[in-house]
């Protein structure tokens, strides 16, 4: 059985990264385990005009190693693109040529392996060491690992309503959204329900074929209105080493507070995509009525579905007139994004792992959620311990820098400690 430095579970693009900037170390032996066959990002969602809403140096290494061969801009230049690119002159990917680009840097690693789904971690105390269980897809096999570190990377899974859960018929998560898309234009009626950059994507390119296929398309959002990210270069600053300081050091439940408050600086919707909806509806309008329904402040409390005709009913109430109504459709997207699950694998290390009063991972300022505070650590999942930093792709970087310092006991990639003009807190004492 093979023992190593760590082992990361899941390889999305964070521990992908955590895999490019360990690659060059040869003092740390980590593995990489991913239950997919191959890496896949977001795969029902690389529609050909979506971007990411984060700039070209928010790749896999570039704010941690400009230099690194694995960055975005060398990806580019291996691809014959990068003047392509330059002359392009938006600093946003497009979302399947960031995915491309995360396979090619994924395929460099020989620390990777695909089609290893974890299922149990154990500890053994009197070597220090956690065994990582693994089943190989298409073998079967049972293969067993053992290390001094674990990095959770399992991301987050698609988010369905208590409404629709084991609701029948063939509505879908926006995760699915590609692959149903043929199926959903064939109905007479669709619904998208959700209030974020997904939901908006998803809305858009079925407006564009309405003309082709005849249907009518509902959007219900329980948002007041249509939210845009808000992408001030001072809120930026938010997503800097002095914000997650502050924002660590508050109360539990004040950072709670926040976490709620805060979802518009991370689950917002692009503007320019916002105003690319409203000039689609307005062209459409130059032909007569557009067959479509936009809700705003219209939450979805009940769902029935109606196996002969193939409809769904929706029940459906508006908050701020608190009027109770219901909507008939044949189609039903839920693009009701995603929320973390605490993996069944580490029950059987529960006890060694620091949890919160409100049931979930007592994250600290150095990314580990376990008893000794530098065994286990979390990628991303930790919005209520590091606030919008923790789902920002340009954090991922950062944050794996932090981790391969509290491996390695000294700083590999510099770790910043001050970007930011402002100042997050109150000051030490009166100001002159």
């Amino acid at each position: 059985m093979s023992t190593h430095d760590f082992i990361a579970i899941g390889l999305g693009p964070y521990n992908l990264g955590l895999a490019c900037l360990t690659e060059p170390l040869d003092e740390l032996d980590g593995l990489f385990l991913e239950s997919k066959p191959e890496f896949d990002w977001h795969p029902g969602m690389l529609l050909d005009f979506a971007t990411l809403q984060t700039p070209f140096m928010a790749d896999l290494v570039t704010l941690a190693d400009p230099t690194s061969p694995y960055s975005f801009l060398n990806y580019l230049k291996e691809s014959g693109r990068l003047y392509s690119f330059y002359i392009r002159e938006i600093f946003y990917p497009v979302r399947s040529e960031y995915n491309d680009y995360c396979r090619w840097a994924a395929a460099k690693l020989d620390t990777v392996r695909f089609g290893h789904e974890v299922t149990s971690v154990e500890y053994d105390e009197s070597e220090g060491l956690y065994t990582v269980h693994s089943t190989v897809a298409g073998t079967g096999e049972t293969v067993r690992h053992q290390a001094r570190h674990l990095v959770l990377g399992t991301g987050t899974p698609p988010f369905v309503p208590e409404a629709c859960e084991g609701l029948g018929g063939d509505l879908i998560h926006n995760s699915g959204y590609l692959d149903a898309k043929a199926n959903l234009q064939t109905k007479d009626s669709i619904t998208v329900v959700g209030s974020g950059q997904s939901a908006a994507e998803i809305y858009y390119d079925l407006l564009a074929d309405t003309d082709a296929h005849g249907y009518k398309l509902n959007w219900v959002t329980r948002s007041p209105r249509f939210f845009p990210l808000e992408y001030t270069k001072l809120t930026l600053e938010m997503t800097s080493p002095e914000y997650v300081d502050y924002f660590h050091a508050l109360p539990e439940d004040t950072r709670y507070r926040l976490e709620a408050e805060q979802k518009g600086l991370f689950k917002g919707i692009d503007a320019d995509l916002i105003n690319n909806i409203y000039d689609l509806l307005y062209q459409k309008s130059l032909r007569g009525p557009v067959p479509t329904r936009l809700l705003t402040n219209t939450a979805l409390n009940t769902a029935s579905y109606d196996a002969e005709s193939g409809t769904y009913t929706l029940g459906l109430h508006h908050a701020e007139q608190e009027r109770d109504f219901t909507l008939a459709t044949q189609g039903l997207v839920l693009a009701t994004g995603y929320r973390y699950r605490v993996p069944a694998f580490l029950e059987p290390v529960h006890d060694r792992i620091r949890w919160d009063r409100h049931g979930r991972f007592d994250v600290a300022r150095n990314y580990s959620i376990d008893t000794t505070g530098r065994g286990i650590f979390l990628q991303n999942a930790a919005t209520h311990a590091h606030s919008v930093t923790s789902p920002d792709l340009g954090m991922g970087p950062y944050r794996n820098s932090w981790i391969l310092r509290e491996l390695l006991g000294r700083d590999v990639y510099p770790v910043e400690k001050s970007i930011a003009f402002q100042e997050f807190g109150a000051p030490q004492g009166d100001l002159a």
